[in-house]
């Protein structure tokens, strides 16, 4: 009798553990700088409430953007900067950041050290929406000819509004 009261008290102690790690999250997104704020999944882009005492909630000088501010919006001001970086490996590389819009100009993003980054920097000239896209695979290639292969894309937006 006094086994199977352990085995239950082992069995309740491993479900309580196992139901605490459901509603942790992982991944290699990198941190956020918190100037951008994500949404969650089934709603649209949030706005970040910007540094305070700035014009209209928005950041004056520089912002810097990773991984982690995928889907999220941040407000920058006619003169600052927005710099980027999204890690990658040389497996999973990040393509080139687009820009669709008017508000910022491409300026020296500095020099990309690993393999697989993506790093962009620009300047805030005009008024205006962009929004910045990357994208990367979602998985690694197989390392052997015939192995098991995803086609998926990891996609990374953010919307930029310059005031």
């Amino acid at each position: 009798m006094r086994r199977t009261t352990a085995h239950r008290t082992s069995l309740a102690a491993a479900t309580l553990l196992l139901l605490a790690g459901c509603g942790s999250q992982s991944g290699d997104t990198g941190q956020g700088s918190g100037k951008v704020s994500a949404p969650p999944p089934s709603s649209g882009p949030a706005t970040s409430p910007g540094a305070s005492g700035s014009p209209g909630g928005c950041a004056p000088r520089t912002s810097e953007l990773t991984a982690a501010d995928n889907r999220g919006t941040v407000c920058v001001t006619v003169g600052g900067q927005l710099r980027l970086t999204l890690d990658g490996t040389r497996q999973r590389p990040w393509k080139a950041v687009t820009v669709s819009g008017d508000g910022l100009r491409a300026t020296n993003g500095g020099i990309v050290l690993q393999p697989g980054d993506a790093t962009a920097a620009y300047d805030a000239v005009a008024p205006g929406t962009v929004t910045l896209t990357s994208s990367r695979p979602l998985c690694a290639e197989p390392a052997t000819p015939g192995g098991v292969s995803c086609k998926g894309i990891q996609e990374w937006q953010v919307t930029v509004r310059v005031r």
